[in-house]
């Protein structure tokens, strides 16, 4: 598991994620798009909180090296069942 994730906005949907652990960083593009916000009902100033989460989601998935270099959120949503269901949680939470 990553120590801490770093989530930097490109623009565009896109996002740099920078995943540190002991051995190292692993970087990816994460790319959030707006149907995905909509379906979660967030609003677009949630959408780097929601890379955020992601990036934690996958993580608690795979390994930190085995990060692919472009994540595409609703990727993440076809391949994970429990991936709505718990990034609409972590959206709604405190």
């Amino acid at each position: 598991m990553a120590e801490n994730i770093e989530v930097e906005p490109l623009g565009e949907h896109d996002y740099l994620v920078r995943a540190r652990y002991p051995e190292g960083v692993a970087e990816s593009r994460f790319r959030a798009g707006p149907n995905l916000l909509e379906q979660l009902g967030a609003s677009p100033a949630d959408e780097q909180r929601l890379v955020e989460h992601s990036a934690s989601y996958l993580l608690a998935h795979q390994p930190v090296i085995d990060l692919p270099p472009m994540v595409d959120l609703e990727d993440l949503a076809a391949v994970y069942d429990g991936y709505l269901a718990e990034m609409r949680k972590a959206m709604t939470g405190p």
